[in-house]
């Protein structure tokens, strides 16, 4: 009996295929558009009748390059993510990712892993001033653009692309580049999930028009806008900018919901109590507004029962119980609940009675919480102070230009996540995400996760971040965090042990795998090639992480090694996955697997071996004494 062997063209060997995922879709929902294995529009277009839109005139948003930015966030990524221990921090208990590369391979790569996994997107990216987009559109090769852009292929130093307002697809090229990214991020959000992003004027409204399209005009929930630098700039001809756009959308409408939080600072001073529940501050229970008044509110007319010395609070009647109505020498209004929500919260202890004299007042627990608006200019805002004056604390000299305010982002988190949420940023720049979310998790006992995603784009010669030794943003960014860290761990001892401060370092590359890139040189090395498919510069995490990937496993996922006769053999998710790589791999290594396997007691469990990592009458035995521990899923690569 053989082992199954992963070859190019399996599933396992690239990132998710989005177009045969949504076709495998659309076959469950109209299986009679389909005919001879292709789709019969005619029968679909019948189906749907008024649905389809058959004029020639229509409202729609189009670009020149937008049908191959659509396909190229369809076409699957072949690359792999490889891992950095040495520029990690805490790399065996960070559940927090660095990422460095194109962001969209990255994003093609983790559709498998992350789909569905994520709570918030929030993206800053490049403004089109006209001279720095760095992202390539031509989509021909998206991964060795990359590789060499890198150094990894050859010595080509140049950028991927610049984007000068010369030339004639100035605005398309940022479309294009905007466009495949965010159509890709939005399969990584949960059913409540929200993607946030900033902007300056130039694309607004281009920005929102994509956004419509890929997320849908009525999951647009605000344009915020954010006041980050009241001086504005002296250059500037006629109006001076002075304000950037937050524009913020929800995956699902209908389930959306942003926590009740305060994020003013007078504000939060006002909840200065605290239980089980959060902050909270003391309310008059009754609401004395005309709108409010008995006749307009009439359920919400109604007795409450409270003791003479103020201690029992009930909504029925009891022996000398003193009966309390919603009104005042103004009139009669109402209470801010009905009577059955009044009973429920009353249960739960959220009332007291204040006495003065003979008059009586029942407040209630209001717990922490603001009316959002969409103007944001308080001081905290402005980047200068909280962005630029962040970056030379942390380093003492402005590394980077124009960060993000740590308190922008800080609050945007609070209003969308708590408790494990993951956070996704793919143009990460300096790290502002990052080192918000881990100041959020110091203040409030989250255990948020981060993803960070940056292409090593390089410094300028000439800057400050070049001079102090940092030739790429990715350097800035991952030095930010680990900085960062160690400052609000030393700021907050008391939680230093449960907060999550570091993070696991992935760098895109090629598969390593050869023939899974899909770039054999030829016949004879395609030959060469099978007798030890690895390739020599990799390492054994190496082809262990890229497995976990096209397996859709989570890059942080408890992983525990073991020798058993004398071979490296992992355990990737608490026994859902072994992986041995090893050569001469002999029958007594899967009893030690199949050993391993029964004494965890997974769910499901799965084995992968190289595929010469041993003889054939050794494959067999070693396929016979896995099925044996009840182990059915074995491959090879």
């Amino acid at each position: 009996m053989s082992i199954e062997q992963i070859k190019k063209g399996d599933e396992l060997t690239q990132s998710l295929d989005i177009v045969n995922d949504n076709i495998t879709r659309l076959k469950e929902l109209f299986p009679e558009v389909f005919t001879e294995g292709k789709i019969d529009f005619k029968v679909l277009q019948d189906i749907l009748r008024d649905e389809t839109e058959t004029e020639e005139e229509y409202y729609r948003f189009t670009w020149a390059g937008k049908t191959q930015a659509r396909r190229e966030a369809h076409k699957p990524s072949t690359g792999t993510l490889r891992p950095a221990k040495e520029e990690s921090v805490n790399w065996d208990t960070s559940q927090n990712l660095y990422i460095e590369g194109d962001n969209l391979e990255v994003l093609k790569l983790l559709q498998k892993s992350y789909s569905n996994k994520v709570k918030m997107i929030y993206i800053d990216p490049p403004y089109n001033t006209g001279k720095d987009l760095l992202y390539k559109n031509d989509f021909s090769d998206n991964l060795s653009s990359y590789l060499e852009y890198t150094n990894q292929k050859n010595d080509n130093d140049q950028l991927l692309t610049t984007n000068p307002d010369t030339h004639g697809r100035y605005h398309s090229d940022w479309l294009s580049m905007m466009y495949s990214r965010i159509r890709l991020s939005r399969n990584l959000l949960i059913d409540e999930g929200f993607i946030v992003l900033t902007i300056d004027h130039f694309e607004l409204h281009n920005l929102i028009k994509i956004c419509d399209e890929i997320f849908g005009e009525g999951n647009r929930i605000v344009n915020v806008t954010i006041q980050h630098n009241p001086k504005g700039r002296n250059q500037a001809e006629f109006f001076s900018e002075n304000i950037e756009y937050m524009l913020i959308y929800s995956k699902k409408i209908n389930l959306a919901k942003f926590n009740q939080v305060a994020i003013s600072e007078d504000v939060l001073k006002t909840f200065n109590e605290h239980d089980d529940e959060g902050k909270f501050r003391w309310e008059d229970y009754i609401r004395a507004r005309t709108s409010w008044s008995r006749q307009n509110r009439p359920n919400n007319w109604y007795p409450i029962y409270v003791s003479e010395d103020g201690k029992t609070i009930s909504h029925i009647p009891f022996t000398n119980s003193i009966e309390l109505f919603p009104k005042n020498r103004n009139g009669e209004f109402s209470w801010k609940n009905i009577q059955e929500s009044f009973a429920e919260l009353n249960s739960k202890q959220k009332f007291r009675v204040l006495k003065d004299g003979t008059e009586f007042k029942i407040q209630h627990k209001y717990y922490e919480q603001e009316v959002l608006k969409n103007l944001w200019i308080d001081k905290k805002y402005q980047s200068e102070f909280y962005g630029t004056n962040v970056i030379k604390g942390l380093f003492g000299s402005n590394v980077f230009s124009y960060p993000k305010s740590i308190h922008a982002v800080k609050d945007i988190l609070k209003i969308i996540t708590k408790d494990n949420d993951i956070v996704l940023d793919f143009f990460s720049g300096s790290g502002t995400t990052a080192h918000s979310t881990i100041q959020l998790n110091s203040e409030d006992n989250g255990n948020r996760k981060f993803i960070m995603v940056q292409l090593p784009e390089f410094t300028d010669t000439k800057s400050d971040a070049y001079k102090h030794g940092y030739k790429t943003i990715t350097e800035i960014g991952k030095e930010r965090i680990r900085r960062a860290g160690k400052k609000i761990a030393e700021e907050n001892p008391d939680k230093a042990r449960d907060l999550d401060t570091g993070f696991k370092v992935f760098k895109l590359d090629s598969s390593n795998i050869k023939g899974w890139d899909g770039n054999p040189d030829n016949l004879e090395q395609s030959l060469f090639d099978s007798q030890d498919n690895i390739k020599t510069d990799r390492s054994e995490e190496d082809v262990l992480f890229e497995i976990l990937l096209k397996y859709g496993l989570d890059l942080t996922l408890p992983i525990e090694e073991k020798i058993i006769e004398g071979k490296k053999v992992f355990n990737v998710g608490l026994g859902a996955l072994f992986i041995c790589l090893a050569d001469g791999i002999t029958n007594k290594v899967a009893e030690g697997i199949g050993a391993w396997k029964q004494e965890i007691n997974p769910e499901t469990c799965r084995v992968i071996f190289k595929d010469t990592g041993f003889t054939d009458v050794e494959k067999t035995n070693a396929v016979q004494t896995l099925k044996r521990f009840g182990i059915n899923e074995i491959k090879s690569i």
